[in-house]
């Protein structure tokens, strides 16, 4: 199931067209990321490991306009696992609507911390991973 944050759309969110700029809905992505991480617990797994995410790429559509007074609904689940990047699948729903405001692919790697170098996917992350992937 994926991990569902709420966010309302404020005045300073909105661009001169009176609709979200494009700018914030990577800000609204990122702060769905980081809940889904807190609340699964990933964020301790990846400090225990000396791991960091990093962001490598970012595909995203945008849809629908979303304006003052929404309140959006972001879906984060994880895709898709390769041996060295993995991909995060976002969509900004407008709440109480099946309005798709705007969706997302968001491609990651692993860097070890001390490093600084991306990891392979492998061993206790590719099954922490793994288990992210089934549940989405």
């Amino acid at each position: 199931m994926p991990h569902l944050t709420d966010i309302k759309v404020r005045g300073y969110h909105l661009d001169i067209y009176q609709h979200v700029n494009n700018a914030r809905y990577l800000e609204f992505l990122e702060e769905a990321r980081w809940g889904y991480l807190e609340d699964n617990g990933d964020v301790e797994f990846f400090q225990k490991l000396g791991l960091a995410w990093v962001i490598v790429n970012i595909n995203i559509n945008y849809r629908e306009a979303a304006t003052m007074g929404h309140t959006l609904q972001i879906s984060t689940r994880f895709s898709k696992i390769g041996s060295k990047s993995a991909m995060v699948r976002q969509e900004v729903r407008i709440k109480g609507s099946d309005t798709l405001a705007a969706d997302a692919d968001i491609t990651f790697v692993c860097l070890d911390q001390k490093t600084g170098k991306a990891v392979a996917i492998e061993g206790a992350l590719k099954e922490r991973l793994e288990q992210q992937l089934q549940q989405g």
